[in-house]
């Protein structure tokens, strides 16, 4: 029988009268409720955002000390049938008059072109000139066409909302809220795709943003591709030499910057790095009322540099036509150059629609950048769905974020893993009304299932929608819904229109393992700037049987499948990752069944027993640092130049209760520099901050006589993350 103590909720930070207050009703709903019946009476009554989180974790433990230990985390937050019925899902099931969630999946992408012409239908995707067929793949899976014969301007598909209504609400210096309409949006966009025509750049220039994600920035990054060229997206946290490569990577004709970004009461220069990385023509906005510093010659002021002209005709062209080249760092010291299209927005409208369930009027924040896939989602996904981007020009992880989202009404709230991490170690998001938020949702790396649940806390218990793809996807291949229980850290389903298979190194089916995708679907990529995209998507990949059947957990095949007590899926009673029709049923491989081509991701993925997942990190030697991925190699070239490092090898190691990939140091040093360690640990801490990225923080330093090393002299990097994970020694465990 479950128990509680009066000592136990007191230990919480509980005051001892309330302890006593509430404990006779939690006993009652311990020993009379099933679990998930259990934990919803106390999420509704007893947790509020208020309680201390310790004694949230103590109900959630106690009420599931009995859940089946291969299904944990058990779900914290279960659907209403009145929530399931009012999400974008639900609508679309009941338009296709499909029953369950797994069966629209199921659906989704066994009738890919079908899918994809019912959801641009949806959103209401604007054409100048309409599509005569969804996709050929006359070429491939590895080269679809997608809207043969269409011409049309994306940026017009965010303009769909009455021009009243508020396209974006920020912060201005000392707090007070604003809004732009989209009639405003839509005029400042204008303003620039016209200033752009005037300075003479033609359709297809590449033009930089480098700065903060600010009202103005959106404006910029939709002038930019309404007049025909293509934004090359840069990090403000980027150095000036990280700057400088992918200004020439792309060639870009021109930068728009910021003279300083305002962080924490302190101005870090921004202009003076692209400066420093020798940039193209700059146009530079100011953090203040005026531009403070002398530009160079050529470079223009914000203003001098804005048109008058606030009506402009979208440069109208084909759907294959590059709109942004965004970066994603590989195995080498060069970042990958990925192209987006005119169909890339697409996937992030759809899947903003139909996972996050963004709906118009909707207000969605995501602490982010234009130089990472995030910002450009959050513009798509917002606008096209009608709903209102918020932005907070400060650091998020002060108090100050929060409550620009209780004061702004935030309706979807994303978020980094690290920094929910932050907020609860500092405690500084305690007592704030987020009532409005609707749902959180989760990208850029690894969870921790108790950091996850202390964020559902805030809100009374919202779902978190854990978000997992890529730069080359436009958005994810595995998700979650709000039609299904939220499990924290864990995810529920491949995104809508997307499948995959998770392969063990014998090119095996398995529950844990190498994740693959199944292509074609919009967003995916189809070339890069820089690499060979076949040799880094397909070449060498294993084919799988079209006999698995799409939407069907693949280690399933060929079983017999019957439900789950107690199912954490829909009220249906179907096991998770099978369709309701497939119950019970056998299933089986078709007679030789077609191939189908794979395409690598790199992402180590699980599969658990009740048919959500997990993920593991990365398969490769590419580590996902504070939500930025960054290669091995371009860590170990900054590191290496440090007075006295020898050699080393940078590794990414995932704390044993899971959550952020921490970056860990092994190093060959000098005899004289072996007994130093914590200023050895600052020099290199402060080589990356300067010549690659402050966001990249040194987690822990290993002094090591020697690195292991293949017979080709390659590092093993794999066995010393092994290694450190095994040793006694290793920070974790101290």
């Amino acid at each position: 029988m479950k128990q509680l103590s009066l000592e136990q909720i007191v230990n919480c930070g509980v005051e001892r009268e309330t302890a006593i207050a509430i404990l006779p009703q939690v006993e009652r709903w311990l020993a009379a409720l099933p679990a998930m019946k259990c934990w919803q009476q106390l999420t509704r009554h007893v947790l509020k955002p208020d309680c201390p989180f310790a004694l949230h974790e103590l109900l959630y433990e106690t009420t599931f000390s009995d859940w089946d230990a291969s299904r944990k985390p058990a779900p914290a937050w279960f659907p209403s049938q009145e929530e399931i019925e009012s999400t974008n899902i639900a609508a679309f099931m009941h338009q296709l008059q499909i029953a369950s969630y797994r069966e629209f999946h199921a659906w989704s992408v066994q009738n890919r072109d079908r899918f994809w012409e019912v959801t641009i239908e949806r959103l209401g995707i604007r054409f100048r000139q309409k599509y005569t067929q969804i996709v050929d793949l006359s070429r491939g899976v590895e080269f679809p066409q997608w809207l043969v014969g269409a011409r049309f301007n994306i940026t017009e598909s965010c303009f769909q909302a009455p021009e009243d209504s508020p396209a974006i609400i920020f912060q201005q210096d000392g707090g007070l809220l604003s809004t732009m309409t989209y009639g405003e949006l839509h005029a400042l966009t204008n303003r620039v795709a016209n200033g752009l025509v005037d300075l003479g750049f033609r359709p297809g220039d590449a033009i930089a943003i480098a700065m903060p994600m600010t009202a103005e920035s959106v404006a910029i990054y939709l002038g930019i591709i309404k007049a025909g060229c293509v934004v090359v997206s840069i990090a403000d946290s980027f150095a000036a030499n990280e700057i400088a490569i992918r200004l020439r990577i792309t060639q870009a004709k021109a930068i728009f910057t910021q003279d300083y970004i305002q962080r924490s009461g302190k101005q870090l220069p921004l202009y003076a790095k692209v400066i420093d990385a020798d940039a193209p023509k700059a146009v530079v906005l100011s953090s203040n009322s005026s531009v403070s510093m002398k530009l160079r010659s050529g470079d223009l002021a914000w203003q001098e540099f804005l048109s008058s002209k606030a009506r402009f005709d979208g440069v109208a062209t084909t759907p294959e036509a590059y709109t942004n080249i965004l970066f994603s760092s590989g195995t080498t010291g060069e970042p990958k150059a990925i192209p987006w299209t005119q169909t890339t927005p697409i996937k992030c409208a759809v899947d903003g629609h139909l996972h996050q369930d963004i709906h118009p009027g909707d207000v969605v924040a995501w602490s982010t950048n234009l130089g990472w896939m995030m910002g450009p989602w959050l513009i798509y996904a917002s606008l096209i769905n009608r709903a209102t981007i918020a932005l907070y020009y400060d650091a998020p992880t002060e108090r100050g974020f929060g409550q620009f989202v209780q004061a702004a009404r935030v309706n979807m709230l994303g978020v980094v893993p690290s920094l929910v991490s932050i907020w609860k170690t500092a405690v500084c998001m305690h007592g704030l009304d987020w009532s409005a938020i609707k749902a959180f949702s989760s990208t850029g790396e690894c969870s921790n299932p108790q950091d996850m649940l202390f964020l559902m806390s805030l809100a009374g218990y919202k779902p978190i929608i854990e978000y997992c793809g890529g730069t080359e996807i436009g958005g994810a291949y595995m998700t979650g819904t709000l039609v299904q229980p939220v499990a924290p850290a864990t995810f529920t389903t491949p995104a809508l229109g997307l499948d995959f298979v998770i392969l063990d190194e014998g090119d095996r089916p398995t529950n844990k393992g190498e994740l693959f995708i199944i292509p074609p679907s919009i967003g995916l990529s189809t070339a890069l700037l820089n690499k060979d995209h076949h040799h880094v998507y397909f070449a060498d990949t294993p084919s799988l049987s079209s006999g698995v059947r799409a939407g069907l957990p693949d280690q399933l095949v060929g079983q017999p499948v019957t439900p789950q007590e107690n199912p954490p899926l829909l009220p249906s009673g179907v096991r998770a990752g099978l369709p309701d029709q497939l119950v019970g049923q056998q299933i089986s491989f078709q007679e030789n069944p077609p191939l189908l081509s794979l395409r690598r991701h790199g992402d180590w993925i699980e599969c658990l027993p009740n048919g959500y997942y997990r993920a593991c990190g990365r398969v490769d030697d590419t580590m996902n640092l504070g939500g930025i991925k960054v290669s091995a190699a371009e860590i170990e070239q900054v590191v290496n130049s440090v007075s006295g490092i020898y050699q080393t090898a940078a590794i990414a190691v995932s704390p044993p209760e899971g959550g952020p990939s921490q970056l860990v140091i092994f190093a060959v040093v000098a005899p004289d520099r072996q007994q130093d360690k914590a200023t050895l640990k600052t020099q290199l801490q402060k080589a990356i901050a300067l010549q690659l990225n402050p966001l990249f923080k040194i987690y822990d330093l290993a002094i090591v006589d020697a690195l292991p090393r293949t017979a080709s002299n390659k590092v093993m990097r794999r066995a010393l993350r092994d290694r450190y994970q095994a040793s006694s020694t290793n920070i974790f465990h101290k």
